[in-house]
């Protein structure tokens, strides 16, 4: 049941399943690998679609996927793409799915290097100047992309990523807790620093 005293962003609606994402974890910082190639994959899958439409088969994507451990997928053969696309369960795509496989790959690549995807993706905190003081609905209506997530963009598709423009890698940014994109007011955004410290003084 939706507890309606509390404020929240006006975007997750009344559907249950979207208000439990925003209150539970939509902007919740991420660490564990597999969550965050999750969250790169069915960005990628969301384009076109809404995030609800991903949502309520996000359980067949994750049976199909392998729990998305990239390891596996990287594995993942023209049969594979074949039974994937016969999955009434997912979003039969398939440059998607090959993406995804693509990008099993280029993860297990930048495991490899950096240690592990959350090393490297957290290498993409943007700096304080970057964020606006005030967060409204309109300035997030207006940051669909960051000079970060460009970067970020970038970055991917220097190493062979698909799917990653910098307006998804936002997204993913701000799923993942890199950035807390929730509006003055939700009972999920953290105080301000100056705010914080009035209240303890």
């Amino acid at each position: 049941m939706i507890d309606r005293r509390r404020r929240r962003c006006e975007w997750p609606g009344d559907d249950p399943l979207m208000v439990r994402y925003h209150d539970e974890e939509w902007g919740v910082p991420v660490h564990d690998d597999h969550r965050l190639f999750e969250k790169v994959c069915l960005e990628g899958f969301q384009a076109g679609l809404s995030w609800l439409t991903i949502l309520r088969k996000r359980e067949n994507f994750r049976e199909a996927f392998a729990g998305f451990d990239f390891e596996r997928v990287a594995e993942y053969e023209s049969s594979d793409v074949l039974q994937l696309l016969n999955n009434a369960g997912i979003v039969r795509h398939r440059a998607k799915i090959e993406s995804t496989i693509n990008n099993a790959a280029r993860a297990r690549e930048l495991a490899a290097e950096f240690g592990s995807l959350d090393a490297y993706f957290w290498q993409f905190v943007p700096p304080a100047e970057e964020r606006p003081e005030q967060f409204d609905y309109a300035t997030m209506i207006n940051m669909s992309k960051t000079p970060t997530s460009i970067r970020l963009s970038k970055d991917l598709k220097k190493r062979g990523w698909t799917f990653i423009g910098p307006t998804t890698a936002y997204a993913f940014m701000q799923a993942m807790g890199l950035v807390n994109d929730h509006l003055e007011g939700c009972f999920c955004r953290p105080p301000r620093p100056d705010r914080a410290a009035e209240s303890e003084s």
